[in-house]
């Protein structure tokens, strides 16, 4: 298969490939590359699918041992990885990231391939143009999440909290208008499509996030203990969880995950609940198989783990809101059920939730298996090249517009 590099006006190497032709040259554009988590997986299987694009990204201290994952590519970044610590407070430079991912030059690319959940669509694209962006969520801090951010992050009063809501109100403004830059949306589930049309107006095409459900193996023999994994931040609601089950001192909970919540669940946590901190793959499969159920209480535009749980055959006891209304079936029928909901980010309804697990039929692990494999990552790849081929395609037939109509008109 021969490669061929095409010069670009940016000074970077627009690449092609002959059998992906079609396409022309093509950037993907993601909003920041320092650790390997779901939005990441979804970035990994878009670059298998365009192993030859160049890649973007406002930042990139992508962990090497994760490389691999990008195709070994390192991306071409702002002014902001030269900023003073931004490795350690990237996040930081949010009032500049617009600025920042303007600076792209992206005029030598037929593509555009954006995978956002910060700024990445946002970039500047021109009328012959296609961009396709895959939107893991419109920014959550500045549009409905924006009141629960600034309680967590104390700003609710005083000169701060000012300068936040401005911010945060400018984020909105320019989030609005870059999306008229988008041919394509494309949400990471229903929820987040409701998101996009509420934000953006526009409709936006469902494409579940990839799952690597053969990485989970069935596990048939489940253990008399609750299972959460995940990282401590706080709308996860990982201390609700440990709060919860010391009120149950008869249930055993095990937590993996670190972040900066881990101090507060160390100091909830009661002798039934053993906070593990940070685990390698092996160790948190091996708890995934094990586990009477795995519990979530966080409101997810997705939620990886909740599919992850279940491939290993693990039922789910989850918050019913958001992504995971999607992924688990709370159902009477054992024959469809993969686990139940509860209504509240509460204690109670966490601590009823279990009494309610406890009481149902048994869950099935191959019920709980089969409808994890409806995220597979070849599933994603068939259903995205998808929305790119017709998006292409529309805009090939809109360029073909001006000269069909000087035809016709001349017949």
């Amino acid at each position: 298969m021969a490669h061929v590099v095409h010069a670009n006006p940016s000074g970077h190497a627009a690449s092609r490939t002959d059998d992906t032709g079609r396409y022309g040259r093509v950037a993907i554009v993601h909003d920041w590359l320092v650790s390997y988590a779901g939005s990441e997986k979804v970035l990994e299987q878009i670059i298998r699918m365009f192993p030859d694009a160049d890649l973007f990204s406002i930042v990139d201290f992508f962990p090497e041992q994760h490389r691999g994952a990008l195709g070994g590519k390192h991306a071409s970044t702002s002014f902001i990885q030269h900023l003073p610590r931004a490795k350690s407070s990237y996040r930081a430079y949010l009032p500049l990231m617009p600025l920042a991912v303007e600076q792209f030059d992206l005029s030598g690319y037929d593509l555009v391939l954006s995978s956002s959940h910060a700024v990445a669509k946002g970039v500047l694209t021109g009328p012959n143009q296609v961009h396709v962006s895959y939107v893991h969520s419109p920014i959550r801090y500045a549009w409905d999440l924006q009141h629960q951010y600034l309680d967590e992050a104390g700003l609710k009063r005083g000169i701060k909290s000012w300068l936040a809501r401005s911010l945060l109100h400018y984020m909105r403004i320019w989030d609005q208008r870059t999306a008229h830059g988008v041919d394509a949306f494309v949400a990471n589930s229903g929820f987040v499509a409701r998101r996009i049309r509420k934000v953006y107006g526009s409709e936006a095409a469902v494409i579940y996030p990839p799952v690597d459900v053969e990485r989970f193996g069935l596990g048939t023999q489940h253990e008399d203990f609750y299972l959460i994994a995940s990282r401590m931040v706080p709308y996860k609601r990982i201390p609700l969880i440990v709060e919860a089950f010391a009120a149950m001192p008869d249930k055993r909970l095990v937590v993996i995950g670190d972040g900066p919540d881990f101090e507060r669940c160390k100091a909830l946590a009661a002798p039934n609940v053993d906070l593990l901190g940070y685990q390698p793959d092996n160790v948190l499969v091996d708890h995934m198989q094990r586990a009477r159920a795995f519990v979530f209480a966080a409101e997810e535009d997705f939620g990886i783990s909740v599919v992850e749980a279940q491939a290993c055959g693990t039922p789910v006891v989850a918050y019913g809101r958001g992504g995971a209304r999607e992924t688990v079936v709370d159902s009477h029928d054992p024959g469809r059920a993969t686990g139940l909901f509860f209504s509240e980010q509460s204690v109670d309804a966490i601590v009823e939730a279990i009494a309610r697990f406890e009481a149902h039929a048994p869950f099935r692990p191959e019920v709980c298996r089969r409808n994890a494999q409806r995220f597979t990552a070849e599933r994603f790849r068939r259903d995205f090249l998808g929305i790119v081929e017709r998006a292409v395609e529309a805009n090939r037939t809109m360029s073909d517009l001006p000269s069909m109509i000087r035809r016709w008109r001349s017949a």
